[in-house]
């Protein structure tokens, strides 16, 4: 029996071009983590309990502490600050990520620098919830959002130890030639942003297809096994063979 699924929060972060569609940022999992080790993710990870009390006291939502997570996460992770206003200087963003991995506080931060969180400016995308025994299981929401313009990035150096602005056809060409691991959520969810010409059309889709809570599930197609998900999710390929899927 597995433990309980790990409430966790991914942001995928969309910066428009002069022409072509968005860059994407990924970022790659060290290669000592537990999860997705060598893998390029999303920015993301668990809620934490300092999230839920966040959002019960600002009255978000259902999906709130979702939200504040991925706030949080992202400026850890790559020194975005997504969601949080009024724009804080360079100085205050190296400041207050210092200061969230050394434990502090997020909320008691924000108070401290003047800044409040203004999460309605991430856009709600998707839910991941796989089911296979005896590995970690995330319950994982996703959403999309749009960077500050001229903000620098840099990796932690910790979970993450390298980044990349890509569109997610690239991504997906990079995967397939063996110079990039995705895992299945990642790569299902790169060919349905390879869909899409801009940020709002992204957002105008996400609005189109209700969330629900994506599970993949096994099932023989052309007699070979497939990971597959369900086929009114939004995304453009549900299913991969199952000795091609890398899992976590």
């Amino acid at each position: 029996m597995n433990a309980p699924a790990i409430p966790a929060s991914t942001l995928i972060i969309l910066r428009e071009r002069a022409s072509g569609p968005p860059e994407i940022l990924m970022v790659e999992r060290g290669a000592a983590m537990a999860f997705a080790a060598g893998a390029m993710v999303f920015p993301g990870g668990r809620i934490d309990p300092g999230d839920v009390a966040m959002a019960t006291g600002l009255g978000l939502g259902s999906d709130g502490a979702a939200r504040i997570a991925a706030i949080r996460e992202t400026l850890e992770e790559v020194g975005l600050a997504i969601g949080i206003t009024p724009k804080p200087a360079p100085a205050v963003i190296r400041a207050v990520r210092r200061q969230l991995h050394a434990g502090a506080a997020f909320d008691r931060l924000l108070a401290a620098e003047g800044l409040t969180l203004a999460p309605d400016r991430l856009t709600a995308f998707a839910r991941w919830l796989p089911d296979h025994p005896g590995m970690r299981i995330f319950d994982t929401l996703f959403f999309l959002a749009q960077p500050p313009a001229d903000a620098d990035v840099a990796v932690d150096g910790t979970e993450n130890v390298r980044l990349l602005w890509t569109t997610a056809a690239d991504a997906l060409a990079a995967a397939d030639a063996g110079e990039m691991t995705i895992i299945y959520p990642t790569r299902r969810n790169l060919e349905r942003l390879a869909q899409f010409g801009s940020y709002a059309d992204a957002c105008a889709h996400a609005a189109d297809v209700p969330i629900r809570t994506i599970t993949p599930f096994v099932e023989t197609r052309g007699g070979v096994p497939h990971l597959c998900i369900p086929a009114d999710a939004g995304y453009p390929v549900t299913g991969e063979p199952i000795d091609h899927v890398r899992r976590q």
